[in-house]
């Protein structure tokens, strides 16, 4: 299967997009992890890629596209992927199809901003030993301090509300369009995404009509 996972910063894709990958053998793939890995290898693209990141740009759409199209033509691609951060744009998405690329499914992974906002606020990060916590769904047993090290715990800027409502107005503005895109042909499938992480999962198979 040729699967992309679509949803808000946040609502649990890339959560879901791994269970997936391992359920149905197939990798995932995030332009994220195609770029810091063709800078690894110093291939042509990543070298131009390394260069733009240096200088604290984004790297552009045709460079991402070609990075996609070389890594969803290595072996263990033949079976289908994954893709998990892309496409983000309906230019993306065209250009997938221009490849050739023929997807069977796309998983909307739906929660609310304002639960995105608690989930993401509830966060918190021990700043000596990287430990993580969520105040409602895994609290430390030592409140605001780790449970391991005793360090305090703190809130990650990208987690703070203000920020978290910016990543979201981003997505909604440049992403979400692609809902529409995919929905208008045939492609589409939506996930509400539950409190419970196993929930969601059972939709999102369920979705996929793959077994449990």
């Amino acid at each position: 299967m040729k699967i992309i996972f679509l949803g808000a910063p946040g609502a649990g894709k890339g959560t879901q997009a791994a269970i997936v990958s391992q359920k149905l053998s197939i990798p995932t793939i995030s332009t994220g992890e195609i770029i810091r890995e063709s800078v690894r290898n110093e291939t042509p693209l990543g070298k131009t890629a390394k260069e733009l990141i240096e200088k604290g740009e984004l790297v552009p759409d045709n460079l991402v596209i070609e990075l996609v199209r070389n890594r969803i033509s290595q072996d263990d691609c033949k079976n289908g992927f994954i893709l998990d951060g892309f496409p983000r744009t309906i230019e993306q998405a065209k250009a997938l199809s221009e490849m050739g690329v023929d997807i069977d499914a796309v998983v909307n992974i739906f929660v609310s901003d304002a639960d995105i906002i608690r989930r993401m606020g509830g966060r918190r990060t021990c700043s000596k030993c990287s430990a993580t916590y969520h105040t409602l769904y895994n609290p430390s047993a030592k409140g605001e301090c780790c449970e391991k090290c005793g360090e305090k715990l703190s809130v990650r800027a990208d987690d703070s509300p203000e920020t978290v409502k910016k990543r979201l107005e981003v997505y909604h503005r440049q992403t979400q369009p692609l809902e529409d895109y995919y929905n208008d042909l045939g492609k589409l499938v939506t996930v509400v995404g539950q409190e419970k992480l196993e929930d969601t999962t059972r939709l999102t198979l369920e979705a996929l009509k793959v077994n449990d």
